[in-house]
């Protein structure tokens, strides 16, 4: 029988998740990590912030506790952690090598018992991989075989999969974006504007209103843009680093002017922080 966690262990983790999956995504003391999940907390606070370097080496710590998969959460917290490390090699353009982490994340927790965070996250996290090479019906197959896995009433959890139900929504905007399909894309952004604004996720909220900006560009140049200042103010108020250049690139490639600070400077702070983004032009 496993030990009673302790008040200071318990503190320290629901400070990490509110910075995380919370209010708070610009906490720049982090408690030390009390937890084996923790670590995985940290790296998502540390990537949401463009600390990748950072980010990359509490994933490190977390395989190594994870290593054997001794026990379910042991196979959960690995998982999670490869589909952690496929999101940082999306932002830099490196789908294909994201694809091999997200499916390792997949086939670690593809079998019985099923945990829907997991398998959701590494599904999503695929869809978005072949987006990023192009393959734009397995992605819509991938978030069909996600959405099946939700319904099933098997894999229903205790509080909900809210951030699962967002991601859906941000991978279909993306692929609809891609395929063209503006009105479709507005869709999903709106619904994962909506879903977003349910949850206490400041990041949540504001990758969702960037992708209803990315969704106007078609239909309404201008309203766009008014969108993503806001969004850029926002990133910058709380320290979204990675959000605040695609805000950013966003506003420049569609007006043609430049931010303050511009997307190449911020790409620039995010390289000294040990990330490395798709290229600017």
């Amino acid at each position: 029988m496993s030990s009673p966690e302790r008040p200071e262990t318990a503190v320290r983790s629901k400070t990490l998740e509110s910075a995380a999956f919370g209010a708070d995504p610009d906490l720049d003391r982090l408690p030390a990590p009390g937890s084996t999940r923790d670590w995985w907390t940290t790296a998502v606070v540390l990537g949401g912030q463009g600390y990748y370097a950072r980010a990359r080496a509490a994933l490190d710590v977390l395989d190594r506790r994870t290593a054997g998969f001794s026990t379910h959460s042991d196979r959960v917290l690995a998982s999670l952690s490869a589909s952690t490390r496929a999101s940082f090699l999306r932002q830099s353009g490196r789908h294909a090598l994201a694809a091999t982490c997200d499916g390792r994340a997949l086939a670690i927790v593809d079998g019985p018992p099923v945990n829907p965070e997991a398998a959701c996250d590494a599904l999503t996290g695929l869809a978005a991989d072949a987006l990023g090479c192009g393959r734009l019906p397995l992605g819509w197959r991938l978030l069909g075989e996600c959405r099946r896995r939700l319904d099933d009433g098997a894999l229903v959890v205790d509080g909900g999969l809210w951030r699962q139900e967002i991601r859906i929504q941000w991978v279909s905007a993306e692929l609809a974006l891609a395929g063209g399909d503006f009105t479709r894309a507005r869709r999903h952004a709106e619904r994962a504007v909506e879903l977003s604004g349910e949850s206490e996720s400041v990041r949540h909220r504001v990758k969702s209103d960037l992708l209803r900006s990315a969704a106007l560009t078609g239909t309404d140049s201008s309203a766009a843009v008014e969108s993503a200042v806001d969004v850029l103010a926002r990133c910058q108020q709380y320290g979204l680093l990675p959000l605040a250049w695609a805000s950013s690139m966003l506003i420049e490639g569609v007006s043609g002017g430049r931010t303050s600070p511009s997307a190449r400077e911020i790409g620039d702070l995010i390289a000294s922080r040990g990330g490395s983004l798709l290229p600017l032009s």
